[in-house]
């Protein structure tokens, strides 16, 4: 489990940016180190746990990277074609024939193995076979064309693969070309995810007339498992402050992070404050991002804790920013902020200066560009806002008005979570 300190999360400015809520992450956890091999088959998503440097080359032997014909470069045609007899005829998978004599051609097909003394290949679309059976070779071509040297792709011994990034399937390809079968990576992070508050049920469960059915708790449950994190679904904790205290506690013991959503505001009715000091302690980070509340940051024995905010736009930009950025850090592995897509605004808007605002927008094809075009309404509660639309326009903090025809910087709902 992850062990940090009790003050890693404390902040002493009055407002905190995005920049350095994610900067103060970065730095002040650690990440957990356990490790497990797994199947390369399974280790798409992972965060390799160890660094791999290639066994051998690739290519382990230098071989055609056409159908041609294969020649020796001190004897490629200089100011007029050339006829060359065929000496020989190399499939891939064989054996290279023996050394290639000068003067000579030999049939080559791609991915085949370069007979000795043959270093350059002319396409088979560029000769021709004359009536004596011979190649018919034009000038031109620089010797080593079309060749594929051994280790051109990756030296042997070279560090392929750091440890801590994310694998992905061209990752995975490379491992497979090394002939490995398996591959050390971290543990998947073990996530305690709960909702807060008596106005919100299980879906499923009788609803009282003044509730609502649960939906944050299962956003960030697909949220986390899209991190590769197992992710326990601990349920909805009631407002009462000790068995919050309890339950927390509890969750701490066997979990690497704890994630909440609602009561984390200072209203009377808003336990989860006190429940998180009764056994640990918490910081309300107030981020200058718009949507989005304080969000509660602590150390329960050791083990992060973050309360989201209970509005589920809120909560998925917080997400995305806070929780996010922590779980890689866990996991070992670097927080990349994705850069945003230059669009068209077709809208007019307006912010407060010194605040990180993302507007709802959906793209739609212009004269000339993409635009985005928000969604008509502003509530952090409306779900739909989020369902009907592709993604978030982000405007930073010097940032008062955006007038329609102007460039804004688009993500898509995929580079966030």
């Amino acid at each position: 489990m992850a062990q940090l300190s009790d003050d890693c999360f404390a902040f002493g400015g009055p407002m905190m940016s995005v920049d350095e809520a994610v900067s103060i992450i970065g730095s002040r956890i650690d990440a957990v180190t356990d490790t497990e091999w797994v199947d390369l088959a399974e280790a798409d998503g992972r965060i390799l746990g160890a660094n791999i440097k290639a066994p051998l080359a690739l290519p382990p032997f230098t071989n055609s990277a056409v159908d041609g014909y294969a020649v020796r470069g001190a004897d490629l045609p200089r100011d007029t074609e050339q006829a060359f007899p065929i000496a020989g005829r190399i499939q891939a998978g064989a054996s290279a024939s023996a050394a290639i004599a000068a003067g000579e051609a030999v049939r080559i097909f791609t991915g085949a193995p370069m007979p000795a003394g043959a270093d350059t290949v002319f396409m088979q679309e560029d000769v021709r076979i004359d009536q004596a059976g011979k190649v018919v070779l034009p000038p031109g071509l620089k010797a080593g064309a079309n060749v594929r040297p051994v280790g051109e792709d990756t030296p042997a011994g070279h560090s392929a693969l750091l440890a801590g990034r994310q694998l992905r399937p061209q990752d995975i390809a490379l491992i497979a070309a090394f002939g490995l079968t398996n591959v050390e990576v971290r543990r998947r992070l073990r996530i305690a995810v709960f909702s807060t508050g008596n106005e919100v049920v299980s879906p499923g469960a009788p609803r009282g007339a003044a509730q609502l059915f649960d939906s944050n708790r299962f956003m960030m449950t697909a949220m986390l498992k899209r991190l590769g994190c197992e992710v326990s679904d601990l349920g909805i904790l009631r407002d009462d402050r000790a068995s919050l205290a309890s339950a927390l506690k509890e969750a701490a013991g066997n979990h690497d992070l704890i994630l909440t959503s609602g009561g984390v505001s200072t209203g009377e009715e808003d336990h989860v404050k006190a429940a998180v000091e009764s056994v640990g302690t918490l910081v309300l980070w107030r981020m200058a991002i718009k949507p989005g509340r304080p969000v509660a940051m602590g150390v329960i024995g050791g083990t992060p804790f973050i309360g989201l905010p209970g509005n589920p736009v809120a909560s998925f930009v917080t997400f995305a920013y806070v929780v996010r950025p922590t779980v890689l850090a866990l996991a070992g592995t670097a927080q990349k902020r994705p850069i945003p897509m230059p669009v068209r605004a077709a809208f007019s808007y307006k912010k407060k200066i010194g605040r990180r605002e993302y507007v709802r927008v959906s793209l739609r094809k212009g004269e000339g560009a993409l635009e985005a075009v928000k969604f008509p309404r502003e509530g952090a509660g409306l779900l739909s806002s989020l369902v009907d639309t592709d993604g978030l326009v982000e405007l930073d903090e010097e940032v008062t008005t955006v007038e329609p025809g102007q460039t804004v910087g688009f993500l898509d709902y995929s580079s966030l979570v």
